[in-house]
């Protein structure tokens, strides 16, 4: 079962660019790259896949130095004519396993330009540091992540939903059944084998096994991301509770009351970011764009997955039978897959969510999102909950150069004019069902242009 991902469409365009380098795909493990380019490999006359985790596969590496020499070793074993490359792509996944065929791929930029490659692996953060000429300028990147909820509704072929999301604003009619489609998902999450499964059986109680095969894989990648065995226990320890903290901001001194140093934990946590398992989002102070978020306060954990998340809360029967997702573990549910959803749309480039804070002695305030639009910094409230709540975006709105704001919760699509609580500052407040996550950027430019 191969799903449809929004990212095709970037590998379309480097397919057909007249610059096009070699491509390294990035992401966690199990979100689906190597499918994605297998899938992909089919728009091609010839294709040669190789995986560098098998020894067979990687002997071309070892056994010739130069991109030439390789290259007419692969064609020759696959039978596929020299004036043929042109036609031809060559997959090289699990390319963490050889730095040296990391390195490699500027020669073959200079010396095969006219073959066509795309490289992919996991935890290629902590390999690249050990790639003594890094082919900087030589390679480009794409970046992909677990399944977002306009591809949830395209692996299950609900047409007519697809089309009422694509419409700006959307339609009051299309609500019900878009919510209904995103509790589904918000339960389940996105990781690609626990679509597969779910699409097969239609049934959550199918899905432990293939949660626990996954944290198992993660698992078992501890000691790739670690150091020396202090390291590993560390992770292994992060790995294993850090879920119960979704719902605050962390420290890492202790963290989950362990005996462990700030240091120790904060150098386990980076390389768990790196693995894009679990990223660390960091507060922002400013109100003005850019956004510079700032390391020396307490982060946010941010999971690669919601769907895992719920599962090791053991919390997705309960999911079930709520009406209103806000209130789901803490109310820390929503925000966290709202975040997911937002970062899922960061294709080209490795970009972490924020968030903003005010943090004084007698009021501290908390703005759960904030996204940069133009020249603006745009507050993402997301709860339920009548409009004069919303103490902390107040606060942003009150400092900031402009009018626009917006809340995220389980109702309609609507715009009110509002004003603050304090300064009675008047401003505009757009409020968006919960399903708009990854909609947010389109819907901004909706309201801004207008809305003024």
């Amino acid at each position: 079962m191969n799903f449809k991902r929004h990212i095709y469409q970037k590998l379309e365009e480097w397919k057909s660019s007249k610059n096009r380098k070699p491509l390294i795909v990035r992401g966690a493990r199990q979100v689906g790259k190597t499918t994605l380019v297998q899938y992909f490999s089919k728009t091609y006359l010839h294709s040669i896949t190789l995986n560098l985790e098998r020894v067979s596969d990687l002997r071309y590496f070892k056994d010739f130095k130069d991109a030439k020499t390789i290259t007419d070793a692969l064609l020759t074993t696959y039978n596929i004519p020299s004036n043929q490359k042109a036609q031809t792509l060559l997959f090289i996944d699990e390319i963490q396993e050889s730095p040296e065929t990391i390195a490699l791929l500027r020669y073959f930029y200079e010396d095969v330009p006219e073959l066509h490659i795309i490289a992919a692996g996991s935890l290629l953060e902590q390999v690249m540091q050990k790639v003594k000429s890094f082919p900087v300028g030589r390679v480009e990147f794409i970046y992909i992540h677990p399944l977002n909820f306009i591809e949830y509704i395209e692996a299950k072929k609900h047409i007519a939903a697809l089309a009422a999301i694509d419409t700006i604003p959307v339609k009051k009619h299309a609500h019900p059944i878009l919510i209904k489609l995103f509790h589904e998902y918000a339960i389940i999450g996105g990781m690609p084998e626990v679509v597969k499964m779910f699409l097969t059986t239609q049934s959550v109680s199918d899905l432990p096994k293939v949660y626990e095969s996954i944290w198992a894989t993660y698992k078992s990648d501890v000691e790739k991301y670690a150091q020396n065995a202090t390291d590993a226990r560390i992770i292994k320890h992060i790995i294993n509770v850090a879920h119960l903290y979704i719902d605050q901001r962390i420290k890492f001194q202790n963290f989950g009351n362990s005996n462990y140093k700030s240091r120790e934990v904060g150098e386990a946590m980076r390389n768990l970011n790196d693995a894009r398992i679990i990223q660390l989002i960091y507060p922002a102070t400013n109100t003005t764009p850019p956004i510079i978020p700032d390391t020396k306060k307490s982060p946010r954990l941010q999971f690669l997955d919601t769907g895992l998340v719920n599962y090791e809360l053991s919390i997705q029967a309960e999911m079930m039978a709520l009406d209103d997702f806000n209130t789901a573990y803490k109310g820390a549910i929503i925000p966290h897959l709202i975040t997911q959803e937002l970062m899922s749309l960061n294709t080209l480039h490795y970009k972490q969510a924020n968030f903003w804070v005010r943090e004084k002695a007698q009021a501290s305030s908390e703005v759960d999102l904030i996204v940069q639009f133009n020249d603006k910094i745009i507050p993402i409230e997301i709860k339920s909950g009548k409009e004069g709540k919303l103490k902390s975006l107040h606060q942003f709105v009150e400092n900031s150069t402009h009018p626009y704001a917006i809340r995220m919760y389980a109702g309609t699509f609507n715009i009110e004019k509002q004003q603050t609580a304090v300064l009675k500052k008047p401003y505009l407040l757009m409020n968006l069902p919960y399903y708009l996550g990854n909609k947010l950027p389109e819907y901004i430019a909706y309201f801004i242009d207008n809305y003024k």
